[in-house]
């Protein structure tokens, strides 16, 4: 098990990188998720990259960016080129984007066809550099289902392109994330862990809410506290796979949230990690 924090989780508090790496080595956390907005301010100093990390034991695990799907090629390839060389600086080869804009359901077949299109293109880029492609799992867009992600994973057929699986987006849809997880299994290569109070405020992560510093945080508890069993679901995810995820957490009291559920994941996986030598 290997556990990332987000700098996105700390988009509104007066940090920087330094502290954040610092924080994130004492509290045992092995990697950083660098919000592709970050990743960019700090190139401007080159001090800051991959070697600069791990003199604090730590890597960095993904770039989550946002990929112009809509844009012409050119401006397509242009974010694309510059998120690789990202990823480069950071030393990673996971790469975060979202399959579009609207869901499944809503997008007409030439819309999907376009982005199907986009999304190989940006694979064939990325297979140069050794990288890959990560969609996450989320509503509207073209992975707001397990069906709809699996058809687009299919249509797409490159090796280059993966799945973040958003265990709680995974749930939003209406399924068993670990069914869930089975059957897109071969395709995970990073997990987002956050939870909810219960179904009826899953609004609260909606875009315009989460990333406004004025945004609601009703509903957003810890990962143990949550209507979301994740005692089960890290427990399943573990039998199956190596896990790599980040705590995705977007409300208050940030470190003190972070440090609890990463302590309690690393108790769930060492008392895993007894039984099955026992």
């Amino acid at each position: 098990m290997k556990l990332s924090v987000c700098t996105i989780s700390f988009r509104h508090h007066l940090h920087s990188i330094s502290q954040l790496a610092e924080w994130a080595q004492v509290k045992d956390f092995q990697g950083i998720e660098l919000w592709g907005v970050h990743a960019k301010n700090l190139k401007k100093d080159p001090s800051y990259n991959k070697h600069w990390l791990s003199s604090y034991s730590l890597n960095t695990s993904m770039i989550s960016d946002y990929l112009p799907l809509h844009l012409p090629n050119c401006d397509l390839m242009r974010a694309t080129r510059d998120l690789s060389e990202l990823g480069n600086i950071w030393g990673t080869n996971k790469l975060r984007t979202f399959a579009g804009q609207q869901s499944s359901l809503t997008t007409s077949d030439q819309d999907r066809k376009s982005i199907v299109l986009n999304l190989k293109k940006i694979c064939k880029e990325l297979e140069k550099e050794d990288q890959y492609l990560l969609l996450e799992t989320h509503p509207n867009t073209l992975t707001d289902t397990v069906p709809s992600t699996l058809q687009l994973l299919n249509e797409v057929d490159h090796p280059s392109l993966r799945v973040n699986f958003d265990v709680l987006h995974i749930w939003e849809s209406g399924v068993d994330p670990v069914d869930a997880l089975i059957k897109l299994k071969p395709f995970v290569m990073h997990y987002h862990f956050k939870n909810i109070s219960s179904r009826d405020k899953l609004d609260v992560f909606s875009p315009d809410n989460v990333y406004a510093a004025a945004g609601s945080r009703d509903g957003m508890v810890p990962l143990f506290e949550g209507v979301l069993n994740y005692h089960d679901f890290i427990t399943s995810a573990l039998s199956m796979t190596d896990v790599e995820a980040s705590l995705e957490w977007f409300g208050g009291n940030v470190k003190e949230v972070l440090e609890k559920d990463a302590e309690q994941i690393r108790k769930l996986a060492k008392k895993r990690s007894r039984l099955n030598v026992s």
